[in-house]
């Protein structure tokens, strides 16, 4: 369902620097936007804007490339390093992108999907006690996941006391499998397949620990530069992930169907219906960053002993280009949580 809060911004209200200085920079669409995105389901809207062809529809002569990474850091070590314009990536990168930058490299101009991550455990592990000992796998170091577990471990004052290790989402179910490893904080579709296919069970869904079960799992940012120059092809982007939430919330079977067809031919196998299907269950898919959490977000890499200090996210979003898509669409603007302001 998507949850879209009243209010429109210009650039400069949005964080995005002077509406002069913008409009200075202004260089038309761009020739080339290179796009970043994950194999999840987590990532549905870029599967499927990707596989019906709607970001290319409103991108034009705009050449789109794209560019599949397996977790968040890799994803912000292209974004920093100027070869990728946008990416399509959880919070906590999305907050380190714009931390390691001092606030000048990225913006966040739209949310994804919220939802979606669980904790999955071996039978026989019943209650956050039981980790003791064992070794639970993220994605990869400060990635969401890894965060939000390190989080939560840290509050059930488990830390130090579970071995907690970075692999590949593929190489964690087999691991799983083997018993080389009893639990996983994972995103869609991996531990629905660790739940249907290796015989897990949730300890822990992440959303019984948001507000209302919404929390910004997967979230759109932007080189700042790349913004700056060119906002018409933002625009332009950004219309496509209109037009992909709306035919995911319309045409709930045919959207799963795009997205199986992008994971098998990105990952070489389909996932099977009941796994996509329980997948699905547990995202929403929304326009809305929740920008109202990335305080929060933000102060809980402290906790998880990621960083020293709660990264500033003052002046992180910049909605303007979104909110204009949304009213070309006939929807109402998305909130920008107060991280419009420096």
């Amino acid at each position: 369902m998507l949850s879209l809060l009243a209010t429109a911004c210009s650039r400069a209200d949005e964080g995005g620097g002077d509406d002069n200085d913008a409009a200075a920079q202004d260089k038309g669409a761009a020739a080339e936007l290179r796009l970043g995105y994950f194999p999840n389901v987590t990532h549905a809207p870029a599967l499927i804007g990707l596989e019906k062809g709607l970001f290319e529809k409103e991108l034009g002569d705009t050449k789109l490339t794209r560019q599949e990474f397996n977790a968040g850091p890799n994803e912000v070590s292209a974004l920093l390093g100027g070869s990728l314009d946008i990416g399509f990536i959880g919070s906590g990168p999305a907050i380190n992108a714009y931390a390691k930058s001092k606030g000048e490299a990225v913006r966040l101009i739209s949310g994804v999907t919220s939802g979606g991550a669980q904790l999955v455990v071996a039978p026989g592990i019943t209650k956050p006690e039981d980790l003791a000992g064992k070794t639970v796998v993220t994605p990869q170091l400060g990635n969401t996941q890894d965060v939000a577990l390190k989080k939560w471990l840290a509050d059930n004052d488990l830390t130090g006391k579970v071995e907690v290790t970075n692999m590949e989402n593929a190489q964690t179910l087999d691991a799983f499998r083997g018993g080389q490893v009893q639990a996983a904080w994972l995103p869609e579709p991996w531990s629905s397949r660790l739940v249907l296919d290796a015989g897990a069970t949730v300890l822990l869904d992440e959303k019984e620990l948001w507000p209302d079960g919404r929390f910004p799992t997967t979230v759109v940012i932007v080189r700042t530069q790349f913004l700056n120059e060119h906002p018409e092809t933002v625009r332009a982007f950004l219309r496509g992930l209109v037009s992909s939430i709306d035919f995911a919330n319309e045409n709930e079977a045919d959207a799963q169907t795009a997205v199986n067809t992008q994971l098998e031919a990105l990952t070489g196998k389909a996932l099977k219906p009941e796994v996509i299907e329980r997948a699905w269950s547990n995202i929403s898919l929304t326009f809305d960053p929740i920008a109202g959490q990335f305080k929060q977000l933000a102060q809980d890499q402290v906790t998880a002993g990621i960083a020293e200090q709660a990264p500033d996210v003052a002046g992180f979003a910049d909605l303007t280009e979104l909110n204009a898509a949304l009213k070309e669409a006939g929807k109402p603007a998305v909130d920008a949580g107060g991280l419009d302001k420096k």
